[in-house]
Parts: C-alpha cells; sequence; structure tokens
C-alpha cells in the first residue's frame, strides 16, 4: 500500500507547502495553513507508461450549438445578476454574512422556479427539514412542492439525485462548508473537503446538465471561506451584502460567465421576506436632508444599472494628535488620497479634524466615480453650507488635482434627470449625451474649480 503523503495548503491563498508554518510565504496571512494528507504513488488505473488515447479537435465555429433556455425565476432582480436567468448547467456559488438572508432568498428562488416547471431540490447541511418548513411558511411558501433534504455526505446526496423519479434540474446545496465525503480524512469545512465536494459535485450536475447553487460562507473580512479555487470551480459567483441595520440588501455579481460582471440587484428586507427594488435610486434618496451641509448626491453606475445615492460627510475640529477617520460603504484608502489632494492642491485644511464618511442606505460603492460628490461633501461639510439641492456629482480625481472622465456618464445623467434633478457636476470634456439635453452640466477640469463653483473660498 502506498504511503500518505501530507501536504500543507493555506486556506487564503491555496498555496501548497511541504512543513506546516504560521504564516503563509505566499499571501502573509496568520493561522490559515491547514494539513492534507493524500494517498502516495500513483492511484490505481493509472500508469505512466504507454501512450494516451486521443482526443478529437473541434472547430470554433458551430452551426449546430444548441441554446438553451434559462430558467427564470421571475424576480426581476435576482435573474438581472445572473444575466437573465439560470443556465442549464451552470455553477453558481452565493456568499454573505450570517442572517444577512442568503437561505431566505434562494428558498424563494427555488419556489418562484418550481412555478416554472422547474425540478429543484433543496439540500441543507445546517437546517433540518422542520426548520425549512417554518421558515417557509413565514414566508407564505409552504404550499410550494420543492423537494427537501437534511444531509451532508455528497455520495448520498448524488445518488439520490441520480436515482430521483424525475430529473432534477437545479440543485442547491446550503451550504458547501457542511459537505464532506466520507473517503477523504479530513472535517468538514477544510481545503480538501470543500474542493474535493464541490468538484465532484459540479463534475455531476455538468454531466446531467443540471444547474448547481452553493451557499458559501464568509470570512471576517467578507471573502467566501475556503481555497480560492472554489470560485475558480464555478461559473458564476455572487455576494448577497448589506448591513443588516437597514432593511437594503444588495446581490452582486463578481463573476459570471454567462452574463456582465458587477451587476447589482436591489432587495429590501421585509417581515415576508425579501421584496425586489424596482427603483433603488428614489428609495436610497428617500430620507435625504436637503438643507444639511456635508450632503452630496453620487450618479453612480452598478454594472449596467446607474444608481443615485447620497454620500454623507461630517468635519468637526479635533484635539487627537491622530484625528480619526470613519468610513462606511466606501474605501478609506481612497478617502485619505481625496483628504491629501484638498489640502496640496486647493489649500483646504483638514490635518486637524475628525472625518466621518458614509454611504446612506446601508450600500457599498466601489468605483471612482465618487471622488467628486466626496469632496464637494467634504467641503460642504467644513464649511457648514449646503450644496444644491438639485444637483448631482460623477467625476474621478487624480492626484494632480485633475478630473478625470468616467464611464457612461450620459447614463448617470439621464437617471438623474428622471428623478428631478438639475443640473450634474461632470469631468470637463466628457462625452455628451445624445439628443436633447434633459439636465444642465457644469464641467470641471481641476479640483480647484469645484470651489468656484460651489461659491466657496480655498
Amino acid at each position: 500500500m502506498a504511503k500518505a503523503q501530507k501536504s500543507y495548503i493555506c486556506s487564503a491563498c491555496g498555496a501548497v507547502s511541504h512543513r506546516w508554518s504560521g504564516k503563509c510565504d505566499s499571501c502573509a496571512e496568520w493561522n490559515t495553513i491547514t494539513e492534507e494528507v493524500a494517498s502516495g504513488g500513483i492511484p490505481k488505473g493509472m500508469s505512466t507508461k504507454g501512450k494516451g488515447r486521443v482526443i478529437d479537435f473541434e472547430d470554433l465555429r458551430n452551426d449546430k450549438i444548441t441554446e438553451y433556455m434559462r430558467y427564470k425565476t421571475k424576480i426581476e432582480e435576482f435573474d438581472r445578476v445572473t444575466g437573465g436567468g439560470i443556465v442549464p448547467g451552470a455553477a453558481i456559488l452565493i456568499g454573505g454574512d450570517p442572517g444577512i438572508g442568503k437561505s431566505t432568498l434562494l428558498l424563494q428562488s427555488v419556489c418562484a422556479l418550481m412555478n416554472n416547471k422547474v425540478n429543484c431540490v433543496y439540500i441543507s447541511g445546517e437546517e433540518s427539514t422542520d426548520q425549512i418548513r417554518m421558515r417557509a411558511k413565514r414566508l407564505e411558501l409552504d404550499k410550494h412542492p420543492v423537494k427537501l433534504a437534511a444531509a451532508t455526505n455528497v455520495r448520498d446526496i448524488l445518488e439520490s439525485v441520480r436515482s430521483a423519479p424525475e430529473a432534477v434540474q437545479l440543485l442547491v446545496i446550503d451550504s458547501i462548508q457542511t459537505m464532506y465525503i466520507d473517503n477523504i480524512d479530513s472535517a468538514p469545512g477544510t481545503v480538501t473537503q470543500v474542493r474535493t465536494c464541490a468538484q465532484e459535485i459540479i463534475r455531476f450536475a455538468k454531466s446531467r446538465n443540471m444547474a448547481v447553487i452553493f451557499v458559501g460562507h464568509v470570512t471576517k473580512d467578507g471573502q467566501i471561506a475556503g481555497p480560492r479555487v472554489l470560485e475558480h470551480l464555478v461559473d458564476t459567483v455572487l455576494y448577497f451584502e448589506g448591513d443588516r441595520n437597514h432593511q437594503f440588501r444588495i446581490l452582486r455579481a463578481v463573476k459570471n460567465r454567462f452574463g456582465p460582471t458587477d451587476e447589482i440587484g436591489v432587495f429590501e428586507m421585509i417581515r415576508e421576506g425579501l421584496s425586489e427594488v424596482a427603483n433603488p435610486s428614489a428609495l436610497f434618496l428617500e430620507q435625504r436632508a436637503e438643507d444639511a451641509a456635508g450632503s452630496a448626491v453620487l450618479a453612480a453606475l452598478e454594472g449596467t444599472r446607474p444608481l443615485l445615492v447620497e454620500v454623507q460627510a461630517l468635519v468637526a475640529p479635533s484635539s487627537l494628535a491622530s484625528p480619526r477617520r470613519a468610513v462606511l460603504g466606501w474605501d478609506s484608502n481612497r478617502l485619505a488620497m481625496i483628504v491629501a489632494v484638498l489640502e496640496t492642491r486647493c489649500g483646504i485644511s483638514l490635518s486637524s479634524h475628525d472625518i466621518f464618511l458614509n454611504i446612506a442606505g446601508g450600500i457599498r460603492i466601489q468605483e471612482p466615480a465618487a471622488d467628486l460628490a466626496v469632496a464637494a461633501a467634504l467641503i460642504s461639510a467644513l464649511s457648514d453650507q449646503t450644496l444644491p439641492a438639485d444637483t448631482v456629482f460623477l467625476g474621478e480625481i487624480g492626484l494632480a488635482g485633475e478630473i478625470r472622465h468616467v464611464a457612461q456618464s450620459d447614463i448617470r445623467m439621464k437617471e438623474a434627470a428622471k428623478l428631478g434633478f438639475k443640473t450634474a457636476v461632470i469631468p470637463k470634456g466628457g462625452k455628451k449625451s445624445s439628443g436633447k439635453a434633459a439636465i444642465k452640466t457644469y464641467e470641471l477640469g481641476h479640483i480647484r474649480e469645484l470651489t468656484d463653483f460651489l461659491g466657496i473660498a480655498g
């Protein structure tokens, strides 16, 4: 019998080493090295000698390509993020913080698919079937004939799906970190188990043209737990994010082989479950105080969707040697850059002030087009002067203080005009929208011109 071989794998980056260490040499993370035991030698049935079989090559162009009908849930926000529905045979991974609503979203989606005659199976490794029924009853979904099971053994699950009287079209695994294969000497949730279970399920699903959705746990940093290779194995990676103190939830696509990436869907958490938000811009600006200093409206773009959100800033004198910088919903490093540019290029002193920045509504903005709105909010908060209530801001700020162009500014301005905004502050020389302008534009070439527009001396 071949001798078992040990290797050590980093759960953060997947790097392999031959000895254990407290710190990973590849990603510099601490306490992420786990032991993996594999049987040594060449697996039975394989040989290093002899020739392999000849595989057939095909042309890229094929007039006989099969076009599959996507499985549509009729939940428009979910279908938007997946690229128009779930592709048969696709593997989808959805991650999010505990209690954010991942299981609720999937239960609603599965029940909606059952209404469209899609045969679905829901496997839970964390809850019993009675607990799932209790949630379904609260969501008024208990009348749908979804097939449930509480299991964690992958071989049992796949054999049950294979022997089902009706072909299963969608398999939901909640969650992949609870699954295990019994011939691997590792606990569920370890790097080896997660990778092997995912590979086995995906291989089985693709051989039967069955879609599969994995629920994944996340680490304290918000990344999906387990080996990074898990995100490479699947076709689509979705993050379900939001602040549990707010009712809004954002479903964000970060990888999608069958649709656009960085697409978002907006939901509202209510007693009956998750309700899709058709016009999130109006909802995010609903409680905006127009007469408050430090408030600016950003015309953002998430995927193909324009989104108007409120940027709030509070600037207060500080007695600390190192003033505080608190940021919610935006990149704190980018805030530090904007503060440095305002001080260096505009002569606006912020080094002795505490700065608090918030993207209202619990949403997180990741694009640099928010730079101009953040700068306007900081200047407004420092001078205690309100910004024009009917003005939106969009533009990236460079280190020299120049205002750089942003993508698809015409779509952003159309969304602002639809919500009643009259003026848009944009980079100079940007692409103009075609047709009759529905919104007045004020072009800036340098950050110093922003103080002139606001009527505030630098």
